[in-house]
């Protein structure tokens, strides 16, 4: 009696064995066209039945590109897999939130990327929240919108709103505060730098601050509760140049071949109109504002604060 062995057929291994090396050769990932022009020799079928069998032994992922079309990805053996006991739908909802980054991604995109109901979008966001494996945070930029992005991301200042915005409130005392300190150590540093027996010119060059400077002063006031970078002090030193008390220059850094900025105190020359005091020299939207209208000066708040009205 003969026993017949059942052997796999070494057409679909050989088509497996060129399918990872063509997602070796494009780790951003191929699609079926990439494998239908690498591989005509290969009927749909005969692709089908690979690329399932890559996928159920874990060799190969399939994700969605940001243009909404399916590709196959080299697993990375290296790497533990994050999502271990989820299905497909939660493994390709989790890589499209990893791939946000610390920006993260509205729940919108999440379904328009995956192409689920919200109703299974909700349960495997619940899923991944309850696992730690993301977290939901509240963007400045839509205060009842959240985003959701990998746990172990710190947020990008633009979704928190930095140093400047505390529980998605923008903090303008503080923001006043800082703008004030550093004018003042901007005078100070143009006051030394006239009290020197020097000429003019070296008076001038003499006045002026790096950004450098600025914040270590403000670091060693301890004004701030939060950590805060030259970045932004810089954004503070470029209300000071909007506001006429500051100017800046940009030289060369010694050294590295980089940039320096350079900060001074200046006077203005001329003093600003009546108009541009008050707060309708300055509103972006003062063509829409008349008595009745969304926009009035019955209502305006920044009108009222101006004359000091309660």
């Amino acid at each position: 009696m003969s026993v017949e062995v059942k052997q796999e057929p070494a057409l679909d291994t050989d088509q497996e064995t060129r399918i990872l090396l063509l997602c070796h050769e494009n780790p951003e990932g191929i699609n079926d066209a990439l494998i239908q022009e690498h591989m005509p020799q290969f009927d749909v079928q005969q692709r089908v039945t690979a690329i399932n069998r890559l996928l159920s032994t874990g060799r190969i992922d399939l994700l969605k590109s940001s243009s909404g079309k399916l590709i196959y990805k080299l697993k990375d053996s290296s790497a533990a897999d994050p999502v271990k006991g989820g299905d497909q739908q939660e493994k390709v909802v989790y890589q499209i939130i990893k791939d946000a980054g610390n920006k993260g991604i509205w729940i919108r995109d999440i379904r328009f990327k995956s192409n689920l109901l919200l109703t299974q979008v909700n349960k495997i966001l619940k899923n991944l929240e309850s696992k730690k494996l993301i977290k939901a945070v509240k963007s400045v930029a839509a205060s009842k919108k959240k985003v959701y992005m990998l746990y172990n991301l710190e947020p990008d200042r633009t979704v928190t709103g930095g140093a400047w915005y505390s529980d998605q409130d923008f903090e303008s005392e503080f923001v006043e505060v800082l703008n004030q300190q550093c004018y003042k150590f901007l005078v100070q540093k143009a006051e030394l730098s006239k009290r020197t027996k020097e000429d003019p010119i070296a008076q001038r060059n003499g006045s002026f601050a790096s950004s450098q400077d600025v914040w270590k002063f403000i670091s060693e006031l301890g004004i701030s509760k939060v950590q805060l970078s030259v970045e932004d002090i810089e954004t503070i030193l470029d209300t000071l140049i909007y506001d006429g008390k500051c100017e800046q220059t940009i030289v060369a850094a010694a050294g590295d071949g980089g940039q320096t900025k350079l900060y001074r105190a200046v006077n203005s020359l001329i003093n600003s109109t009546g108009l541009m005091r008050m707060p309708c020299g300055s509103c972006p939207v003062i063509q829409n504002c008349h008595v009745g209208g969304a926009v009035s000066p019955t209502t305006c708040v920044y009108f009222k604060d101006w004359l000091q009205l309660q």
